[in-house]
């Protein structure tokens, strides 16, 4: 196996548990910090913002976003792209209300505006220029408004908050110098800026100064969303209150964790005046939280939602039957995050104590041993609901199952612990979106045989940690002992938060015990004789013609538990290529599909599936990959076959006048094909050097004779020569027949591959099998004109003046004379930036190197 399948480096692996670390500290932090204050305190000072300021707030979130929205007008402006004020300021939206919330490093809003802006025609190198200059334009608006801030401001860093830097002033020219820098390049270089094997041409000044005074106007928007959260009287200077709210803002991007949560809260309490009682900072924070984060999330979500069932219930027409409707592509992502965050709900109202006065309400109804027992249960609950939030990312079957039953079980439990009913409507309300979604779960894998991913892990910590925060900050005022476990009061919510952290506890145990004996995942298997008889098995039982390529030796395999299917596979470099669909039992294929890409993943590789049809579009999609047309598939049916009718009679013709010059066809079994092995390879050796190019392999056959004894081979000859032949592929009886290997010799007559091929249909007809596959025609019906895909439009011109390199219309041309069903072919493949890099590797993977790809 060839390229580097070592696993992820230490970075990838450091990443997600330095972010947990980042946040354990900033709460850590936090606590100290808030010594003196209570919970109840914070709520209090919550419910006490006046609905004035409330209003205000939103007004600034929303001035904030709209000017977000114009980072993408400038960005297109810069790029030349055309694509209209209501898309971009839709694509720009959505992509920063999750880039807010989920983090500019580990999200970034690029798979949005990757997903927005590729359907508008827009290429990938355009895309990935819109999101550089929207980081500049992000970065070049902070760092300007920290520079006026920090030095109107002043004053010196508290040491405790472990910044690096101590005085504001400096900094801020510092900050203002690289602002300046770059105004002055954008006005006087006119050469672009040169990062390795990246180039950047600098903006005009006019469209610089746009992009500071437009981020600069959206830092002083975000920013009013918490001053007018705050008491007039507390909040102070509207300079000061911009420094000091930056800086938390530059803590949290820098440290990583999701939103800057916890550490962005932290760098606030310390830094604001003491004037602000920290109730009262940690109410208004609260409420900014809510306001300019969780609010536009959910309208973005809403109108992601909206936009992907008009974008399929519009454009994909018939496509829509092929993917398997519209919804289900939609759901599973969006119903992950929410179950997630139902989980993350359960504990926290594990950890917050409950309001006396429903306490009493339910006291009248409910036993204190139910109230106990459904406090335990809850967060048992909490913890089962964010491992199923993995499993409906993961689309199993199973993890729908059980978490409408978590779901049903939570809101109940919600009600029982402590009446909040507030939760209660939200896991409702989740139950009630997740019940119609079941055909988006179609994978009948085991929950625990799916590896977590670091990030996943990451965010589990992260809301454990958060929840026994809140509970230790609840009751920090409470004396921790031993009979605290054993009280059961009514009012005993300090000794329900102990028993419940020991309920999360022994999930997360109970889930790291299962995980280490969970079942295996389908064998990586390399080829051994075991291993090949095995494939050699599933292949004569496939009716598809090409899986006859799992033969020719130069592939790995991974196999289903049940041993009916496979997926073979070989390593390019960074990819990993799947050569057409998993082989075998249908009923595998996904299973298989999503197992194949783990292993990618595992291994720093790129998941990419060569070839493949229109069946299993769903699951690809699924994973995250972009779908690329290459090409089509000619197939005849051969139930329609045959020389009868005006528009066969020049095939009718070839074939008389060849049996005329002594021509014949004879089918050679496998246990036959040894002995004609030397006539064969001269034919093959003689049609190799004519056609000056050299044998390929991977996606093709080659001339290797340990392969070809394993399959009949047609042999045409003349005066008892062989002048032609070709290898078949026999799917099973019934299925599809085709061949590999077509050569002649030089001195053939004129029609021979003609010959071959129409004795081959009605030879094929007789044994019954239902298509003949005359293989794949390049760039073949791609759809192109000024809004089609970038791929789309490339592909087209190559197809229409490639023929230098290769015969691209004449081969579909020659194949259409025998009257074949097209079918579809597809690259499937990460987006974006790689796609040059996949098919690099596919061409030296198919060719022998690049050297070899770029030879006719």
């Amino acid at each position: 196996m060839e390229g580097d399948t070592t696993a992820r480096g230490w970075p990838h692996r450091l990443a997600p548990a330095v972010g947990v670390i980042l946040f354990g500290v900033a709460l850590y932090v936090l606590h100290r910090e808030l010594e003196l204050i209570r919970l109840h305190e914070v709520i209090e000072q919550f419910r006490r913002i006046p609905v004035r300021n409330l209003l205000a707030a939103v007004a600034a979130a929303a001035a904030s976003y709209l000017i977000l929205t114009q980072y993408d007008t400038l960005a297109l402006r810069y790029v030349g792209a055309r694509v209209g004020l209501k898309r971009s300021s839709l694509a720009a939206y959505i992509g920063f209300a999750f880039a807010q919330n989920v983090g500019f490093t580990v999200f970034s809003g690029a798979p949005m505006r990757f997903r927005f802006y590729s359907i508008w025609g827009l290429s990938a190198v355009e895309i990935a220029t819109v999101l550089a200059f929207n980081s500049i334009t992000f970065w070049l608006g902070l760092i300007t408004c920290a520079g006026v801030s920090f030095i109107l401001a002043g004053g010196v860093v508290p040491t405790g908050l472990h910044l690096p830097v101590t005085a504001l002033r400096p900094l801020g020219a510092i900050l203002l110098l690289v602002a300046g820098a770059y105004l002055a390049a954008c006005a006087v270089r006119r050469a672009p800026l040169r990062f390795g094997r990246w180039q950047l041409a600098l903006p005009s000044l006019r469209l610089a100064l746009a992009q500071v005074g437009m981020a600069g106007l959206d830092w002083i928007s975000a920013a009013l969303v918490l001053y007018v959260l705050l008491p007039r009287e507390a909040a102070g200077h509207f300079a000061h209150f911009m420094a000091v709210f930056l800086l938390a803002q530059l803590a949290g991007l820098v440290s990583q964790v999701p939103g800057g949560l916890g550490v962005f809260e932290t760098v606030m309490v310390v830094l604001l005046p003491t004037s602000v009682p920290q109730s009262v900072a940690l109410g208004s924070l609260l409420a900014f939280r809510l306001i300019y984060y969780v609010l536009p999330l959910a309208v973005a979500v809403l109108l992601l939602l909206t936009f992907e069932l008009h974008q399929r219930r519009e454009e994909l027409g018939k496509a829509v039957k092929v993917v398997g409707g519209w919804l289900p592509a939609v759901e599973p992502h969006l119903l992950a995050v929410l179950t997630f965050l139902g989980g993350a709900v359960m504990l926290v109202f594990g950890s917050v104590p409950a309001a006396p006065e429903r306490l009493r309400w339910l006291a009248d109804f409910v036993p204190l041993a139910i109230l106990e027992l459904s406090h335990f249960l809850g967060s048992l609950v909490g913890i089962g609901l964010i491992v199923l939030a993995w499993g409906l990312r993961r689309r199993l079957e199973v993890a729908y199952y059980l978490a409408t039953g978590l779901l049903a079980l939570s809101v109940v439990l919600s009600l029982l612990r402590g009446l909040h009913v507030e939760a209660a409507i939200f896991l409702t309300l989740m139950l009630a979106a997740l019940l119609p979604a079941r055909r988006a779960f179609y994978r009948r894998a085991a929950i625990l045989s799916e590896p977590f991913s670091g990030a996943w892990l990451a965010a589990l910590a992260m809301v454990v940690i958060g929840a026994v925060w809140i509970g230790l900050f609840a009751y920090r005022h409470v004396d921790y002992s031993s009979e605290l476990w054993w009280q059961f009061e009514l009012h005993g919510n300090a000794s329900r938060f102990l028993r419940s952290g020991l309920a999360v506890a022994i999930g997360l145990v109970s889930l790291g015990i299962a995980r280490l004996l969970g079942p295996a995942a389908p064998r990586e298997a390399a080829a051994s004789e075991e291993t090949r008889a095995l494939v050699r098995e599933v292949v004569a039982s496939s009716p598809a013609a090409s899986a006859h390529l799992a033969l020719l030796g130069d592939k790995r395999f991974l196999i289903a538990e049940s041993r009916t299917a496979f997926v073979m596979y070989a390593v390019q470099e960074r990819s990993w290529v799947a050569m057409g669909d998993p082989v075998g039992s249908s009923e595998e294929h996904a299973e298989l599909i999503w197992h194949f890409h783990t292993l990618a993943d595992r291994h720093g590789g790129w998941t990419v599936f060569y070839e493949v049809g229109d069946e299993n579009l769903p699951v690809y999609l699924d994973l995250g990959l972009t779908v690329l047309k290459i090409g089509e598939e000619a197939r005849v049916d051969l139930a329609r076959f045959s020389l009868d009718g005006k528009e066969h009679k020049g095939l009718r013709h070839n074939q008389n006048k060849l049996e005329r010059e002594g021509c014949s066809l004879a089918i050679t079994p496998p246990d036959g094909v040894p002995a004609l092995l030397p006539e064969l390879r001269a034919v093959s050796d003689a049609w190799l050097a004519s056609k000056s190019t050299r044998e390929k392999r991977f996606s093709l056959g080659r001339f290797d004779e340990a392969y070809l004894v394993q399959q009949p081979v047609a042999v045409v000859r003349q005066g008892g020569r062989v002048v032609a032949f070709a290898n078949l592929w026999p799917g099973a009886r019934g299925g599809e027949l085709s061949i590999d290997l077509m050569r002649f010799e030089a001195g053939a007559p004129a029609g021979v591959m003609d010959y071959l091929f129409v004795h081959l249909m009605l030879w094929g007809k007789e044994q019954g099998y239902s298509f003949f596959g005359l293989g794949m025609a390049p760039f073949a019906g791609l759809r192109s004109g000024p809004f089609a895909p970038l791929w789309n439009r490339l592909a087209t011109l190559l197809y229409r003046y490639g023929e230098h390199f290769y015969n691209f219309q004449g081969l579909r041309q020659y194949k259409d004379k025998f009257d074949p069903q097209w079918r579809p072919r597809f690259l499937v493949c990460p987006g974006g930036s790689a796609v040059p890099g996949v098919l690099a590797d596919l061409a030296s993977l198919v060719s022998g190197g690049l050297v070899g790809a770029l030879r006719r």
